[in-house]
């Protein structure tokens, strides 16, 4: 009997993947690289594919870069107009020769530009200052930073990080207790959660939806926006006491104070509302682990009536088409933070399954780095 008839093809895969191996290695050669960057039909892309590898190399440094023009207050500087670069020196407080280096970095990165008139903002400059909570969460990334300085001891998972420090209230109701802990967590979460509410509410109608049940939902800003664009609709905000302490102020800028109700409590520990026919988890099931997760999808099913809907948005993986922001940030977040994962729409799909829904159904995000999306329903 032949290999074909055994394997159905089985030699055609061997060579194929012989074929792969041997192109790999001549890639990988440096003589081939030096012939492809002369080479009149390879060195555009050969220049392509350095210049994108020099990036990688180079990350850590781009991102120090943006660190300090946002530390600097570089970018909110310029935001009324062009500045001379020595006026800009001094607004900063460092030497002029020392700003002239961040300067032409950040025109090299895309964020600054420089001519005649001085140093001023580019629309990727404008944008980033723009985007609500951005630059906190760059002044934020100093914590991760410091747990990746050795990496290779991070993902053999050696030590303590401090992001697990940062945000103990993921282990349990009871760390969220601390006052400061809860509102370090709630500031920083309250303008991107924002950005979160925008992207999900565009794609996911609640229209006809009497009542909205918000799991984990800091002070309120999904709740509110949500009640905000569907003024029919009353809402219940859950989440640690702690926590829900900031909810009246917030819930009253959205003007929907009147139709909500907040339940200080914990999804682990304490039992859920059973009055709403729609419940949302945004940004609560990738930090937390799959036990943890099944067990919170359970309760979720059982209070909700049938017809009900759960709406899932958060970051997600892409898959088996990894995704940079998914896959080559949130998921190394997640890690650093001690609990928790990035899931695939798909594997989410399946959890929501496995706890009885229905209808599963990924959706499209205008901005799929900031969030993913994914609805079921109870039959």
């Amino acid at each position: 009997m032949s290999d074909a008839t055994l394997g159905g093809g089985l030699p055609h895969r061997r060579k194929r993947k012989s074929l792969r191996g041997w192109m790999t290695r001549l890639v990988a050669a440096p003589g081939f690289q030096s012939w492809a960057a002369r080479f009149p039909l390879t060195r555009g892309q050969a220049r392509k594919d350095g210049e994108a590898m020099m990036d990688l190399a180079a990350g850590f440094v781009h991102s120090q870069v943006l660190m300090a023009l946002v530390e600097l207050e570089v970018l909110g500087a310029l935001l009324d107009g062009p500045m001379a670069r020595d006026a800009l020196a001094r607004r900063i407080g460092i030497p002029p020769e020392r700003c002239e280096v961040l300067v032409r970095a950040g025109a090299a990165l895309g964020l600054l530009k420089t001519g005649g008139q001085g140093v001023r903002l580019t629309r990727k400059g404008a944008a980033l200052t723009g985007v609500p909570g951005l630059q906190d969460m760059i002044r934020h990334h100093r914590v991760l930073y410091d747990d990746l300085a050795d990496p290779a001891a991070f993902f053999r998972g050696e030590g303590e990080t401090g992001l697990s420090r940062f945000w103990p209230y993921v282990f349990g109701a009871g760390a969220a207790e601390d006052p400061e802990t809860a509102e370090r967590y709630s500031a920083l979460m309250t303008d991107t959660q924002a950005m979160v509410a925008e992207e999900t509410l565009g794609a996911v109608s609640l229209k006809g939806r009497a009542r909205l049940l918000d799991i984990g939902g800091g002070t309120g800003t999904f709740l509110g926006s949500a009640l905000a664009r569907w003024p029919g609709m009353e809402g219940i905000l859950l989440d640690l006491p702690a926590v829900v302490a900031g909810a009246p102020a917030r819930l009253a800028s959205f003007g929907v104070e009147g139709r909500t109700e907040i339940v200080p409590g914990s999804f682990r520990d304490d039992p859920l509302p059973e009055t709403a026919d729609t419940i949302s988890l945004i940004r609560v099931l990738y930090d937390h682990a799959d036990d943890t997760v099944r067990a919170l999808l359970a309760k979720v099913h059982a209070a909700l009536p049938p017809g009900g809907m759960v709406i899932v948005s958060e970051p997600m993986s892409g898959g088996r088409r990894p995704a940079r922001a998914g896959d080559a940030y949130f998921a190394i977040y997640t890690m650093a933070m001690g609990t928790g994962r990035t899931r695939s729409a798909e594997e989410i799909g399946a959890l929501l399954s496995e706890a009885g829904f229905t209808g599963v159904k990924p959706h499209r995000t205008h901005r799929p780095f900031i969030t993913g999306l994914v609805t079921a329903r109870k039959p």
